[in-house]
């Protein structure tokens, strides 16, 4: 993939994972949970205004965006199914003790990944498809394009899942022009697993944990 692709393919990723899952600590309304298509709606809407609105405090202090992430993020991510839905078939030959600590590091894994794609965000428009009849399923596909001026238009598929506890909707992946982020992951990890072990890829999560969290040079004007 030749220089312009590789951007492009970077600003694709960061901006999928960063208009998603947020909402704003100074505000009171929560997202609404019961219905897969007015929570990703919500969620995303919000977080672009709070983007906007702290964009001073984030610019003097960029490792802010890991605190809205842990605040904000996780009560609208399934991160112990995505876990182990990267895990795959690797998840039942893991000792349980190996296993809670995968997901433990997974979930700040995806915490610095929000976070770092947070920097790139920069005032992206998002428009949603309809919503569709979803009684009686426990998993939906909410659909989206995302629009940037001069940029092709990119459709995105937002994978949601239904806790038979909760009875709650939870993001767990989403799909960027066909290309699954969960997917790809799993692909990533998988031969790391079988070569070197699940130690091997929590160790590489941890590096990529302690690495700080930079600005896109946009949103550090």
């Amino acid at each position: 993939m030749n220089k312009h692709g590789n951007s492009l393919k970077k600003w694709l990723i960061s901006i999928l994972t960063a208009m998603i899952f947020m909402v704003p600590a100074s505000v009171t309304v929560a997202a609404e949970q019961s219905d897969p298509y007015v929570m990703i709606n919500e969620v995303a809407m919000l977080t672009f205004d709070r983007i906007k609105r702290e964009k001073s405090q984030i610019k003097s202090n960029p490792e802010l965006l890991r605190t809205v992430m842990e605040e904000e993020l996780l009560p609208y991510i399934d991160y112990r199914f995505s876990a182990f839905k990267v895990l795959g078939k690797y998840a039942n030959k893991v000792p349980r003790e190996k296993l809670l600590e995968f997901v433990s590091v997974f979930r700040e894994y995806l915490i610095t990944s929000y976070a770092v794609a947070l920097g790139y965000y920069d005032d992206q428009q998002v428009e949603f498809a309809p919503a569709m009849e979803f009684d009686g399923r426990s998993d939906v596909t909410v659909r989206a394009v995302i629009k940037d001026g001069d940029r092709p238009d990119i459709k995105v598929a937002f994978k949601v899942r239904k806790d038979r506890q909760s009875d709650q909707w939870q993001v767990y992946d989403m799909v960027a022009e066909g290309i699954s982020l969960l997917s790809s992951k799993r692909t990533e990890f998988e031969s790391i697993l079988r070569q070197d072990g699940i130690d091997k890829v929590i160790e590489l999560m941890r590096k990529s944990i302690a690495e700080p969290i930079k600005l896109n040079e946009k949103l550090d004007k």
